[in-house]
């Protein structure tokens, strides 16, 4: 096979692009396939910055038949083959390359599905508001989230100018958001905004991720120093706002890295994976090796480790019944998978079996 340099695609390097994508891609590299990147996804095509520039691709019929669950199809971020049929509009995303990292959601509608909301991002910024008090509840479980998703996750407290203590809300969220950068930010200073570029420098990725109205386009605008994304004003009654950005877009920010935008979301269901949860809960992960039982519900057992905490005042317990609702939450989604995966299993051998018989039964006619 031909060595490929990363400097065959000098173009691609500001979205991202490193010797991880260039040997991924060296199997399907053809005179008719190229590297791209998917800046945003639209309904039944998306938009791909290719080596010539962005352009508007949809993926081929192969990719769609072969592609079983929709998260796997290609989404911000991901790094996809192109073709170039010369007999069609649109050049074709063949492949997706392995992704390695993404951050995922259960799916709004209930189903065992998972969404995967964005591709490839080295940080996850989840975005909150404080003009009011932080909701650390909603924190937790976006935290969960960006932990399960194979990044760095950094909690960034927007709205600070509007906050009537934003020291103290940063105390208090520190207190949950164990071992995570915390930053305060003006969404409309573009000093205050920069704080976020140390984190993505080298070409890195970041989604900002949080609810709406939380300032994540005024963020990105600040940073680039014009009104790139369009905003909204927030309801003076109760804070919320509407959801201006209706689809996740990738943002170069020039002699930096890479930003997504997200639209702000109401659900956030989480997978059937506890890891993240784990992980944002480390007090309590650490806590529970103490316990005199190794199965223990940290309920009532004697010798619980962190009831014990509980009553001494370390560990407060709202914060434990967030653990707990969670880990419900995620073994809920667990098996919701697990028998989706069972039913298409049993569906597979059922066809196979009916290919088998019709199979003899024509045998035996001949």
């Amino acid at each position: 096979m031909e060595n490929h340099t990363l400097a065959d695609y000098p173009e691609l390097h500001e979205f991202g692009w490193t010797a991880r994508w260039q040997a991924l891609f060296a199997e399907h590299r053809a005179e008719d396939r190229l590297p791209a990147r998917v800046l945003r996804g639209d309904r039944g095509s998306a938009l791909v910055q290719t080596p010539q520039g962005v352009e508007r691709a949809k993926s081929s019929v192969r990719l769609l038949k072969e592609t079983p669950q929709a998260s796997d199809l290609p989404i911000v971020g991901d790094w996809v083959v192109l073709h170039r049929p010369e007999d069609l509009d649109f050049p074709q995303i063949e492949k997706v390359l392995e992704r390695k990292s993404a951050i995922r959601r259960g799916d709004p509608d209930k189903t065992s599905d998972t969404q995967v909301l964005a591709a490839n991002v080295d940080v996850i910024f989840v975005v909150h508001p404080i003009a009011d008090a932080p909701h650390l509840r909603r924190i937790e479980r976006e935290l969960s989230l960006a932990w399960d998703a194979s990044a760095k996750p950094v909690v960034v407290l927007s709205k600070a100018d509007l906050s009537t203590d934003p020291e103290g809300c940063m105390e208090s969220v520190a207190s949950i958001a164990l071992g995570v950068d915390i930053l305060l930010v003006n969404a409309l200073e573009k000093s205050s905004c920069e704080q976020l570029l140390k984190y993505i420098t080298g070409h890195q990725s970041a989604v900002l991720f949080g609810p709406s109205g939380a300032g994540k386009s005024t963020i990105i605008n600040s940073i680039l120093g014009e009104d790139r994304l369009s905003t909204q004003e927030v309801r003076e009654v109760d804070g919320g706002g509407r959801h201006t950005t209706v689809a996740r877009e990738l943002i170069n920010i020039p002699g930096s890295g890479i930003i997504i935008d997200t639209p702000g979301l109401r659900v956030l269901g989480l997978t059937g994976s506890a890891e993240g949860i784990s992980s944002a809960f480390s007090d309590i992960e650490e806590l529970a090796l103490a316990c005199r039982f190794r199965d223990c519900s940290h309920n009532h057992e004697p010798g619980c480790a962190v009831q014990i905490a509980i009553e001494g005042s370390t560990l407060l317990p709202e914060r434990l019944a967030s653990y707990n609702k969670l880990m419900k939450e995620a073994q809920f989604a667990a098996r919701k998978t697990d028998a989706r995966l069972r039913a298409e299993e049993e569906s597979k051998w059922k066809l196979v079996s009916k290919a088998a018989r019709e199979f003899n039964k024509r045998k035996k006619r001949d």
